[in-house]
């Protein structure tokens, strides 16, 4: 069992940044050895998407990343921690959704791929 919660989502202006944190916790302790952790959005009347998703292998962790993400974000993980956060630059309007946290055993980019969420947090971009 994987309990998932996220924060820092908000209201920002068209060009700004945000950081989103997702905390993990895991029966085991053990977040970054056992799944793969990512990032998805939903905006209202759309279906859930990728957004990019982070693995550790060995001593290093391995991102990959939706063409939405267009070079602006950032996926990093905290093995000690056992955090997830997504770094966003330049946001605009189109990436008002509200973005979930997802850990799975297997690495995709379907929702269907992940087994745990978090509740989601918001985040709002409007002038």
């Amino acid at each position: 069992q994987v309990q998932l919660v996220e924060s820092g989502g908000g209201l920002v202006q068209p060009g700004d940044s945000l950081r989103l944190s997702c905390a993990a916790s895991a029966a085991s302790g053990r977040i970054f050895h056992q799944y793969v952790m990512g990032w998805f959005r939903q905006a209202p009347g759309k279906e859930r998407e990728f957004v990019a998703r982070i693995r550790r292998v060995g001593d290093q962790f391995l991102t990959y990343y939706a063409d939405l993400a267009g070079g602006r974000f950032t996926i990093s993980g905290d093995h000690a921690q056992n955090t997830v956060s997504l770094e966003m630059n330049s946001l605009q309007p189109e990436d008002t959704a509200v973005y979930y946290c997802a850990a799975g055993l297997a690495s995709g980019s379907s929702w269907r791929t992940y087994e745990y969420w978090g509740q989601g947090t918001q985040v709002t971009v409007s002038s």
